[in-house]
């Protein structure tokens, strides 16, 4: 097997929430590869922050595609939000739960078939995690957490003040939770994620204009940030 060096993404939001110019680089690469896998014919049906490895020089890999791993030993699971709800490596039918509890879309969480929705859905759930710090849905218990995904929405208060309308528009487009209404593709997230960070990188680096040095154009003088 390759071997992964690096911390997870878990890891790596458990110091807190990430800035936007961190989480933007790497929220898009993890789209490219669930949307390589699609492409593929492949739904993951398990994509989480634990499942996401990055490298020091920034390169991520998600891993643990098809619930591979979803099987644990035997025994109590203290984190509810993070155990695996599959109870059998072959069970991929409808009426079957699949997935890991905090991430799973509605659909997964009736039981019913997924798609490549559901993936859009756990990327909106990931993303939220890392620009909050916390869990889009959260709960003591399995069923707490599925009841939450089923019924409310995730607190918006939490995002950072300065977060674009575009990721806040992309997060509550990824989280709908009625499929018809949702993201379809992955692909469109990460052109609009590639879009939104050359736009960040654009602003920060917009020189300074002042008046002094330049009369002509008050007008950028007055605009810049």
């Amino acid at each position: 097997m390759d071997l992964v060096e690096g911390p997870t993404l878990a890891d790596q939001i458990a110091h807190g929430p990430m800035s936007l110019d961190d989480a933007l680089p790497i929220a898009k690469q993890i789209a490219d590869a669930i949307e390589a896998a699609h492409e593929q014919g492949i739904i993951h049906r398990d994509l989480r922050p634990a499942n996401v490895s990055v490298s020091t020089k920034g390169l991520v890999k998600v891993l643990d595609f098809g619930l591979a791993k979803a099987l644990e030993s035997p025994g109590v699971i203290a984190n509810a939000m993070a155990s695996p709800t599959m109870t059998s490596p072959a069970a991929t039918r409808a009426g079957i739960i699949l997935g890991t509890a905090a991430y799973m879309s509605p659909e997964q969480a009736k039981g019913r078939t997924a798609d490549k929705r559901s993936d859009v859905w756990a990327f909106g759930c990931v993303l939220y995690e890392m620009l909050t710090g916390r869990a889009a849905f959260a709960g003591e218990t399995v069923t707490e957490v599925l009841g939450e995904i089923l019924k409310s929405e995730p607190d918006w208060r939490r995002l950072p003040p300065d977060t674009p309308d575009g990721i806040r528009r992309l997060l509550r487009r990824g989280l709908q939770k009625d499929q018809a209404q949702r993201l379809h593709h992955i692909a469109t997230r990460a052109w609009r994620l590639t879009t939104l960070a050359a736009r960040r990188v654009s602003l920060v680096r917009l020189p300074r204009v002042t008046a002094a040095e330049c009369s002509d154009c008050s007008w950028r003088w007055r605009s810049s940030p």
